[in-house]
């Protein structure tokens, strides 16, 4: 628990040290791997939004958890899978990763079979990494559009730079892209580079290791 506050503070320091109104950063705690057991004293404590990676791993612990706890927010922070469209629209209030045309389809056909819109986010491959799932920068735009042919609202950008690169490049270039589609959520930031995602505009950051410790 002592982590979890920790990081709090430091997310509340490192805004106002860029005169960003208090709250304006939210902290995604990534839950992924960890038992529900581990997760419950962290809701107990007051924190209400988390992130998994996998729909099945989710499935397995979150719904008890959500139906214990109500107000809690749940994002799928891993890709997504074709066959997972329904029981990920059914259970995450956010999917950060809406990553390819085959992707778009389907969520926009779940949601209208559901009735159920979760909030939505493109995540853009910044450093154009042929193992990394994402949109490359220079689809961005016409990959938004296509997202807007299908009714799908994409309120955000998320990003994960590459291992060995200084973040803060792909951060300013996922903020420039946001501004340009006037979106209002940049998801981007972790455990080891979060306070510089808080100085280029991020809205959200994804912390697991820092909270919960190694996995």
């Amino acid at each position: 628990m002592r982590q979890w506050r920790g990081v709090r503070d430091d997310i509340a320091r490192a805004a106002r040290d860029v005169d960003r109104p208090a709250g304006s950063v939210v902290l995604v705690a990534v839950s992924k791997t960890f038992p529900a057991d581990d997760i419950a004293p962290l809701i107990g404590a007051g924190q209400r939004v988390f992130g998994e990676n996998r729909v099945q791993e989710a499935m397995d612990k979150w719904p008890a958890l959500k139906a214990a706890h109500p107000g809690l927010e749940l994002h799928l922070i891993g890709p997504l899978q074709s066959n997972k469209t329904r029981e990920a629209v059914a259970l995450f209030d956010v999917i950060e990763t809406v990553d390819r045309p085959k992707i778009a389809e389907a969520l926009a056909r779940e949601i209208g079979r559901a009735g159920r819109a979760p909030r939505l986010l493109a995540q853009i491959n910044t450093g154009e990494e042929p193992q990394k799932a994402g949109v490359p920068p220079q689809e961005a735009d016409a990959f938004l559009a296509y997202c807007a042919s299908l009714g799908l609202r994409i309120e955000g950008l998320m990003c994960i730079p590459p291992v060995d690169d200084q973040a803060s490049p792909h951060f300013a270039l996922l903020a420039q892209i946001a501004r340009r589609h006037q979106l209002s959520t940049l998801s981007m930031g972790m455990s080891a580079d979060f306070e510089l995602a808080i100085q280029l505009g991020a809205t959200h950051v994804r912390i697991g290791a820092a909270i919960f410790g190694a996995r």
